[in-house]
């Protein structure tokens, strides 16, 4: 049975069994990083799309399919940090699996790649130019909604570092993919203009 009926009042469980307040920062954070990881699944979906379509070349098609499989490895890697932010219990949350270094040094490769691809900017970019890179704005402005989330739980109770510091990559990541997509589907990057 899907519902339960225990949250009918407000509250709901954390790993490990104790039950706090639906707006608990706790809660924030791991319901901000759980909606963060809903909107990379939709721009992953939205590449590999791209990664089947024969209008594009195969070279190009290859690289929908390389940003779908970083885009997947990310939403793993966020699910076990959702985890992670919904689990007080110190016993329960030894016990679980952890953020490691490596995919912080991942990120941050693909993230090199990509750069090294891309013109220089000269301006601050206005989201949009394709559907795709536009959800990834999107994807990024709830990146940073859910680091502001963890920051203030940080502020009540320590959370573990690299946690911090994954959360500001994917958001990292997320805004230079948006520009990635457009450089690959060969559209134009909107720039602000104070005109």
């Amino acid at each position: 049975m899907i519902y339960t009926k225990t949250g009918d009042t407000g509250t709901t469980s954390l790993v490990g069994g104790s039950r706090v307040k639906k707006n608990d920062p706790r809660v924030e954070a791991y319901g901000t990083v759980d909606e963060l990881n809903s909107h990379i699944g939709l721009l992953a979906t939205m590449i590999d799309e791209k990664s089947h379509n024969l209008d594009f070349a195969f070279d190009i098609r290859e690289q929908f399919e390389n940003l779908y499989n970083q885009l997947k490895t990310i939403q793993n890697t966020l699910f076990v940090m959702q985890t992670l932010l919904a689990t007080e219990d110190k016993d329960t949350y030894a016990r679980l699996a952890h953020l490691k270094e490596q995919s912080l040094a991942d990120m941050e490769a693909w993230i090199d790649k990509m750069d090294a691809q891309l013109p220089r900017l000269k301006s601050f970019v206005i989201a949009g130019g394709s559907v795709a890179a536009a959800q990834a704005h999107v994807a990024r402005t709830v990146c940073r909604r859910a680091e502001r989330a963890m920051v203030s739980l940080n502020d009540e109770e320590k959370i573990e570092e690299i946690l911090l510091k994954y959360i500001n990559r994917t958001s990292d990541y997320l805004f230079v993919i948006s520009r990635f997509l457009l450089l690959l589907e060969n559209k134009k990057e909107i720039f602000w203009s104070a005109e």
